[in-house]
């Protein structure tokens, strides 16, 4: 079963309409013999006919099955088109990412996201890349998963991961909110505690408690979720409803929603913008950590606080790899080809497009003579 790279060229099969007009144009013009009388006739220019005959229905016919094998062959065949590329995470510092491109000389190169699972990706369409390009990984600790075995590139694969860093608690100037609110859980056995800080005045407090005892019940207890005034070591959302507030420089979170506030937090200005369930999201990254806001902050009603939990599941991250990978350098191993699996297709298509050009060559001189 022949494999297709870029099954858009299939578009293309209109071109076969093509011949099939440039044959029907054809015309053979009638032979006319010049008669002793003819002189007194008024003068005609000759006429032309449409003339098919066996050869000229096989002709275009070979050329129809070529135009089809050069399509197929493009659609299964790869031309390396990429240069030097930058796979980034999504996630990361994007100021440490920057340092990490500018000092391993990529300022210039095309910038891709991340996929789920680098390593198999960049070894299956390592093919895209030309001969002398050179690929650079950035990727947040813990996100790129350590092979069983030396990963072998025929590019040059650097990978830098962020290295982990515990999130730093400013010791002092908290926000006005409860200093703790725990919502109740079915079986505190053997539940996950998720650690979040509530930044909210006191008139929000018990919007955003609801949500989160709801978040309880839709989970069957399977989380229990710890609110706090102050994030500390163990926090991984910070919720910050405070407008008109700046939060504390030294509060780091993998996540934080945010009620409208864009004077505080000036990397939502530009955001992008997904739609998971009805609820609408915004998000931009920052050095603090990603940034979420929406509409649905907090949630007015229990229709809403479930859509936002089903949402807010999907959008959950993968656990961490047992064994992640550190930053390395992968030198070019000419010796391994990419993965290509679809190589004799392309090969075989590459043959029956040669033969096929050679059988119209031989019936078009054929034609003519």
């Amino acid at each position: 079963m022949m494999l297709s790279s870029y099954p858009l060229w299939w578009l293309a099969l209109p071109v076969l309409l093509l011949p099939v007009w440039w044959h029907r144009q054809k015309r053979q013009r009638v032979k006319a013999e010049a008669l002793a009388t003819a002189r007194f006739l008024p003068s005609a220019p000759p006429e032309q006919l449409r003339v098919w005959q066996w050869r000229d229905k096989l002709l275009l016919a070979v050329r129809c099955l070529l135009l089809v094998t050069l399509i197929a062959w493009l659609a299964a065949t790869i031309f390396p088109w990429r240069g030097d590329t930058v796979l980034m995470d999504a996630g990361v510092d994007k100021a440490w990412a920057e340092k990490e491109i500018a000092a391993a000389g990529f300022s210039n190169a095309a910038r891709i996201e991340l996929p789920a699972d680098a390593l198999s990706w960049l070894r299956t369409n390592e093919r895209d890349w030309r001969s002398d390009a050179k690929v650079l990984l950035i990727a947040r600790a813990g996100q790129i998963a350590m092979p069983a075995r030396v990963p072998q590139f025929s590019h040059q694969t650097t990978i830098r991961t962020q290295p982990a860093t515990v999130p730093a608690v400013a010791p002092s100037a908290a926000p006005s909110s409860p200093q703790s609110i725990a919502s109740p859980t079915a079986s505190a056995a053997v539940a996950v505690e998720q650690h979040i800080a509530l930044a909210a005045p006191a008139t929000r407090v018990a919007a955003w408690r609801s949500l989160f005892n709801a978040f309880d019940s839709a989970g069957n207890g399977a989380r229990r979720y710890k609110l706090s005034a102050e994030p500390d070591v163990s926090t991984t959302l910070i919720v910050w409803d405070t407008p008109n507030a700046v939060p504390p420089a030294a509060w780091r979170a993998t996540d934080w929603w945010i009620a409208p506030s864009p004077s505080a937090f000036p990397e939502l200005a530009k955001t992008s913008t997904l739609t998971i369930n009805g609820v609408t999201l915004k998000y931009a990254d920052s050095p603090r950590g990603r940034l979420w806001t929406s509409d649905a902050f907090p949630p007015r009603d229990a229709d809403t606080a479930r859509a936002l939990y089903d949402a807010w599941q999907l959008l959950s991250a993968a656990p961490a790899p047992a064994y992640a990978m550190p930053s390395q350098t992968f030198a070019a191993a000419r010796g391994t080809l990419p993965a290509i699996t679809d190589a004799k297709p392309a090969t075989w298509l590459a043959f029956a497009l040669l033969a096929l050009f050679m059988i119209e060559r031989i019936l078009a001189h054929a034609r003519r003579h």
